[in-house]
Parts: C-alpha cells; sequence; structure tokens
C-alpha cells in the first residue's frame, strides 16, 4: 500500500512531466514553427489586390470628354471547375449580355485559365457574382469610355485589352496617357469575408489631354461626311477643319466610320486618319499655288490676259480642258474660276519650272506638316533635279505630285490669314500645361495671299466651277479638284479623286475645310461630291463659332 506523501509525490512528478511538455510544445510551436505558422495564416487570411491606375482623359477644346475611363473588371474562368458548362455558359452569357457560343468556349477551354469576357461594366459584373459558380472569378480592371460615341474615333484611336494604345493619339500619347497600377492587402475573416483593407501602393492615374477638335463641329463634320459617304461609296473620304487664324484643327472626319469597341470586325484601312495618313493628287485644287507663286514672282499681275488654245501640247504631252471649249482669252482670275488646264499650265511656264519647284517646297508640300499625329505621310514631289521636259505640263495643275489633306489645309491657311505658313495644331495642352504654339514663318506677302482669295471667290460666283455653293449671310472663296488617278503609266478616265477646298469669309477667313473624296462611285467632279459638303459644313461652323456676317 502507497503511503499518502508517496501519492503526492507521484503526481507531484507527473504534473512536472506534463508541465514541462506543455511548456516544449509552446516552444516548438510559438519559437520553431510560429513563423511558418504565421505565414501560413497570413496566406490564408490576407490577399493582395491590384488597383489599376484609369487611363488619362481627352477633351476637346470646350472641354467635353471625347474618350475617359471607368473602373471594371475582366471574368475569368478555370474550366476543370465548371461542373455544368452548357447550362452555366446560358447564364454566364445572359449576364454578361455576351454571345453564348463564345462563353461556352471560354468556359470549356484546355489548361487552367482563360478569359470569359474583358473590360466588363460593374453592373454585369454583379449579376455574375450572384451567380455564384465555383470556377469563374473577376479582377479589377479599368474601361475605356467614350461619352460622345464613336466621334473622333479614328483621331483618338483604339486601346487594347491590356490597356496600352494602339491607334491614333492613344498610340502617340501613350506614355502621357497610361496610368500606373498600385496594389492593396485585403484582410480576410474565416468566412472569407473581407474585415479591412491596406494600401501598399497608390495607384496613379494617366495625365489628362485637351485637343483642338470642337465636338460639336466634329460632330457635323461626321454626320455631312456619312451622308456624302453613303450617297457615292467611296473607297475613302476625308473633311478637315481648321480654324484659319491659328492654325488649330476643328475636326478630322473619316470616312468609312469605326467600332473602336469591336476591333475585330475593323479593316485595316478604317482605323487610318484619312487627314493624315492618306496621299493623292490634288487635281486643280493646286492651281491656287501656282497663281500665287506667279503673282509673287512678278511672272503675272491680277490684270494679265492670256489667248488659250483649246489643249495645251508640250512635246509628247497634250492636256485638254476638263470640257471642250475654243479658243478664249481668260483673265489670271477667271483661269482659276473656271479651273482652266491650258490657262494654269500656261502661267506656270511664264513662273519657270525652278521657280515652280522652290514655291512648291516654300508652301510645305514634300513633307510631314507637323500636326501632333502619328505616322503623319509627307507626300511626294518630285526634286527638280529628277523633273522631265513634260513635268512643266504637269505640276502647275496638281497631277505629278502627292498631298494630304492636312497638307492642303496647312497651305490654304496661309492663303487665309495673310501668308504665314503654320503647323496645323491638334493637341491643346498636357495635363493643363499648353503645348507650345508654331509662329510659323512668312512665306506670302499679304497683298497677294488677298488677291487670291478674291480669285478664289470667283470659283463660287456665276460661271465658277461651284457657282452653286451658298453660305448664307457669308462670302467664301474656294476651289474644286476633279484628279484623274494615275494608273498604268498614264490617268484613268474612270476613276477620280474629287475635291475641294475652301475658306470663309473671304476678307477675313476664320476657317479652312478641306474636303476629299476618294472614287466617288456616283458623280466624279469636285463642284458636284465636294463641294456642296464645304457650303454645308461652313453655314452650320461659321454662325456656331461666332464670326459676323456680312
Amino acid at each position: 500500500m502507497i503511503r499518502p506523501q508517496a501519492r503526492v509525490g507521484i503526481l507531484f512528478l507527473c504534473s512536472l512531466v506534463l508541465l514541462s511538455g506543455l511548456l516544449l510544445r509552446s516552444f516548438w510551436l510559438q519559437g520553431i514553427q510560429g513563423p511558418a505558422f504565421a505565414s501560413e495564416a497570413a496566406y490564408q487570411q490576407e490577399d493582395t489586390v491590384p488597383v489599376p491606375g484609369m487611363r488619362g482623359t481627352f477633351f476637346d477644346r470646350n472641354g467635353r470628354e471625347l474618350a475617359g475611363s471607368e473602373p471594371g473588371v475582366s471574368v475569368f474562368a478555370t474550366p476543370y471547375q465548371m461542373r455544368e458548362p452548357a447550362a452555366q455558359a446560358d447564364a454566364l452569357s445572359g449576364a454578361l449580355e455576351a454571345d453564348r457560343d463564345s462563353v461556352y468556349e471560354a468556359i470549356t477551354a484546355p489548361g487552367g485559365f482563360s478569359y470569359v469576357e474583358r473590360k466588363v461594366d460593374l453592373a454585369r459584373a454583379e449579376k455574375v457574382e450572384k451567380l455564384g459558380y465555383e470556377g469563374i472569378g473577376q479582377h479589377p480592371d479599368t474601361i475605356r469610355t467614350r461619352p460622345q460615341g464613336a466621334l473622333a474615333a479614328q483621331v483618338i484611336g483604339a486601346v487594347s485589352p491590356e490597356g496600352e494604345g494602339l491607334t491614333g493619339l492613344e498610340q502617340s500619347q501613350d506614355e502621357v496617357l497610361r496610368g500606373t497600377d498600385g496594389e492593396m492587402r485585403m484582410i480576410e475573416d474565416a468566412t472569407d469575408e473581407p474585415i479591412s483593407f491596406e494600401t501598399v501602393r497608390e495607384a496613379r492615374d494617366g495625365r489628362p489631354i485637351r485637343l483642338t477638335l470642337d465636338a460639336a463641329i466634329q460632330a457635323e463634320a461626321e454626320r455631312i461626311l456619312g451622308e456624302l459617304g453613303e450617297a457615292n461609296d467611296p473607297e475613302n473620304a476625308s473633311i478637315v477643319v481648321m480654324d484659319a487664324r491659328d492654325s488649330e484643327v476643328l475636326a478630322m472626319a473619316n470616312w468609312p466610320p469605326v467600332d473602336l469597341d469591336h476591333l475585330e470586325e475593323a479593316e485595316a484601312d478604317q482605323l487610318l486618319n484619312i487627314g493624315t495618313s492618306y496621299t493623292y493628287e490634288p487635281g486643280s485644287t493646286f492651281k491656287a499655288f501656282t497663281v500665287a507663286a506667279a503673282l509673287e514672282e512678278g511672272a503675272v499681275a491680277p490684270t494679265s490676259t492670256f489667248t488659250l488654245a483649246p489643249t495645251f501640247t508640250l512635246y509628247d504631252r497634250t492636256v485638254e480642258e476638263a470640257h471642250a471649249r475654243g479658243t478664249v482669252t481668260l483673265s489670271v482670275a477667271d483661269i482659276l474660276a473656271q479651273s482652266s488646264n491650258v490657262g494654269a499650265i500656261t502661267i506656270g511656264m511664264e513662273l519657270g519650272g525652278r521657280n515652280l519647284s522652290r514655291w512648291i517646297d516654300r508652301f510645305g508640300f514634300g513633307r510631314p506638316t507637323g500636326v501632333e499625329f502619328p505616322g503623319e505621310e509627307q507626300g511626294i514631289v518630285p526634286p527638280y533635279r529628277d523633273w522631265s521636259g513634260t513635268t512643266i505640263a504637269n505640276l502647275p495643275i496638281g497631277q505629278g505630285l502627292s498631298v494630304t489633306p492636312i497638307q492642303m489645309v496647312a497651305a490654304y491657311g496661309a492663303l487665309a490669314n495673310g501668308g504665314v505658313l503654320r503647323e496645323p495644331r491638334l493637341v491643346d495642352s498636357v495635363d493643363g500645361m499648353p503645348v507650345p504654339r508654331d509662329r510659323g514663318r512668312k512665306v506670302l506677302s499679304e497683298p497677294v495671299a488677298a488677291e487670291v482669295r478674291q480669285m478664289l471667290a470667283g470659283v463660287l460666283a456665276d460661271g465658277g466651277t461651284a457657282s452653286e455653293v451658298e453660305i448664307p449671310g457669308y462670302t467664301a472663296a474656294g476651289k474644286t479638284g476633279t484628279a484623274q488617278i494615275a494608273e498604268d503609266g498614264g490617268y484613268s478616265e474612270t476613276r477620280y479623286v474629287a475635291s475641294f477646298m475652301g475658306m470663309a469669309p473671304v476678307d477675313d477667313p476664320a476657317i479652312v475645310v478641306s474636303v476629299m473624296v476618294n472614287e466617288p462611285k456616283y458623280g466624279h467632279s469636285g463642284g458636284a461630291v465636294a463641294a456642296p459638303a464645304f457650303g454645308e459644313l461652313a453655314s452650320f461652323a461659321l454662325p456656331y463659332l461666332g464670326v459676323p456676317t456680312g
């Protein structure tokens, strides 16, 4: 029989052993395995969430938002976790308002991850979340928004699903516009519900850009060009509107249109900004520069007259008028108003080839204008050393060289503003800081610029090639162009570029407008196809800009 004192000793010894075991266990758990357990607990209870930086906003000159960003999500799938893909595809496509077959393909794709739909707005994301499907997840994203719809789509450009600028100003201004993603740590409870958030790294939004475009004038230009495109079915077409007083581009409209939200359906040429990226032979719209150069050089005077045969022949090159006529005597102004090919070549001969080549360069042809747009084409102008004997019978009438609409707008801008050639401006400010203005360079005297404008006013007067164009309350000047398209070493008899260059009012122009229609199917002359679009647009833009009548 064990005595009481012994039982107490045994009990004490057992307690001591148990206590020592607990202490050792505690030391092992906290001291040795503690960091690992803490890390595992943090892994189970903490999650790092990306916080996307918003892409910068495009505004028009008046502060209207043209393109912005808003929060959204991208919905993804872990396909092997989808238990009933057919039924789940039905529900998901309904919540996402997406194509059912595309959704089914995504949630049954091989591998452990696939995107179901990217750039999903928060309202649709909530509907997906309520479905509660295992294997469907979301991560934060941003959505490019266009409050004005497809307005100026080719100018502003497209953005990739990863938020990278692909075309247009989105591409060239990508470093300015692109935001920097941040990071947030989320603490969850045992039921995976978030209980607290901690910012690890702040997200930074991209910087805003204000353009010189005017949303109202842009919309009107696109409406008019859309009607013109539907009526004439051209290969492409463009309207460019520039403020003649400061060379700010007010509108750049393109045909055919493009839907930037469905890039997969767009043809490559639909993404082009025709105003800066398409080259064409200007035809008779170029005659204004032939006349301006000859006046400035003193080769002709405003009162000069010429007796002109029905055709002009130089070596193996014979040039005819657009409409058959007999021998006539025309003044310099009549030559412009009636768009006489023979007359323009005669003036070019008076000026001389070397001088004409120098003036073509002086007006900025054959090089980019410097407008803030990526991939601007420079056109093609033969250097004087490469001229043939018949070049002088081509260039004065706008054949044998190629230009862009923005080059023509810039050069006509010099006629409109008293002789100063400036870079057209498209970007007004970046993050509130004004973009420096180009002061330009004097290329023409004010009297000669005014004389040419008065001559161009005759184009819209009785007997001119655009006599049917009227702008109520305002005077206007301009020039039609009907250029045959070069092919097979000659010129097509069926394919044309119809164009019109216009400005208004005549004495102190506020706007310069280019209308270029490439290969219209139902009509081909600049007077019939392009000039009416100028009249309609100027009738809207001039009162809208507050330009006085009279």
